[in-house]
């Protein structure tokens, strides 16, 4: 599944244009590089997604084309979160 469509399917990002975006501006990293929204994504990746000074690093439980709002967060496991600052 191309990276902008797990964001958006996961809820990690609201928006598939949104997580688009995201990727093109180098904010997305996966396996600790910056990575293309065009990116196959597979179980076991790292994704860090950073937004301004907020950032949110996960790692890839399963890949679905869709999925419930209630179990979106079950595709991934939060390492860390938080802002820069605090």
């Amino acid at each position: 599944m191309r990276l902008d469509k797990y964001l958006k399917v996961s809820r990690i990002i609201k928006r598939r244009t949104v997580a688009n975006e995201a990727c093109d501006a180098d904010h997305v990293s996966v396996n600790g590089r910056p990575a293309k929204a065009s990116y196959d994504v597979k179980v076991g990746d790292r994704i860090e997604v950073r937004f301004g000074e907020r950032f949110l690093a996960v790692t890839v439980r399963s890949v679905a084309e869709t999925v419930g709002k209630a179990e979106a967060s079950s595709l991934y496991e939060v390492i860390s979160y938080g802002s820069e600052n605090g």
